[in-house]
């Protein structure tokens, strides 16, 4: 497994599994058998309601907890909650996380963030990070964070490298983990020539192509699946490398498009909206 340094001297693998999206029974099979397989990175949160079932699955793979990187997401609504981050280890069942996120800049979010900084500060949180903080967000942060956060996880794929955020990111040495990693299974950017040519050189297919493009750009990338086979294959792509030629040439396909377009009116809704989590 390749990994990456973050900005407080820790690391993290360069590709984990995501779990969005996925029930409590699909996400406890999916980590379970991509921890077996040889992945370490498990990215789950509040607002999936699967955390328990990750938990699960991790102790069922035999893996040690050392070995495995944990990484969750308080939703809004939990951000003014003292005990949120104590009520999400327990859900985990885990003593502290890799990697704690604040998951949307809605309701009262830097409540949130300082629970992030309380937990890191008390050793719960190894890291921390916020998720979809872009443009007057993450600007906002700036001027109110105590602790600089060691990841920011957004949208991001070959028609969407995110270039006006890295600028933000680079001078604070901040990390993009990447959501939407193939373009939300759109298949215009599966389908594009350059993406053929280069599986066909290297033998991988398209998604294998774009996934070793987040790592080599530097991004950590979390896809999700409830199909083993593709959790293997989305694993397979750390045998090649591309070149700087090749990756300029994927570089050429940013059309700085996105794919999801949150509304201010989805951010009251968010903070609306409380998840109905999985029982113990």
């Amino acid at each position: 497994m390749e990994n990456i340094t973050l900005n407080n001297g820790s690391t993290c693998p360069v590709i984990g599994i995501g779990t969005f999206m996925l029930s409590p029974a699909d996400a406890e099979n999916s980590v379970r058998e991509a921890l077996k397989m040889g992945y370490s990175l498990v990215d789950t949160a509040n607002a999936y309601v699967n955390e328990r079932a990750c938990g699960r699955g991790i102790v069922a793979s035999g893996a040690k907890r050392e070995d495995v990187f944990i990484s969750t997401k308080l939703w809004p609504s939990e951000y003014e909650n003292p005990n949120a981050v104590d009520e999400t280890l327990e859900r985990l069942g885990v003593d502290y996380v890799d990697l704690l996120y604040i998951h949307q800049p809605a309701g009262n979010w830097l409540a949130g963030y300082r629970q992030l900084e309380k937990a890191y500060r008390d050793g719960k949180a190894k890291a921390i990070g916020i998720s979809n903080f872009e443009g007057k967000y993450i600007e906002a942060l700036q001027t109110k964070w105590e602790i600089v956060p060691q990841f920011i996880q957004v949208e991001a794929h070959p028609y969407f490298t995110q270039v006006e955020l890295r600028k933000t990111l680079d001078r604070y040495g901040i990390r993009l983990m990447s959501w939407y990693p193939l373009g939300h299974g759109d298949k215009s950017l599966l389908q594009e020539p350059v993406f053929a040519a280069l599986g066909a050189k290297y033998g991988k297919t398209p998604a294998q192509i774009i996934l070793r493009w987040h790592t080599q750009m530097g991004f950590v990338v979390i896809p999700g699946s409830r199909n083993v086979d593709h959790i293997r294959d989305n694993l397979n792509i750390l045998d090649f490398t591309l070149t700087n030629d090749e990756m300029a040439e994927i570089a050429r396909l940013d059309k700085g498009e996105r794919y999801y377009h949150r509304t201010d009116e989805q951010l009251k809704q968010f903070a609306g909206w409380r998840p109905e989590f999985e029982k113990a």
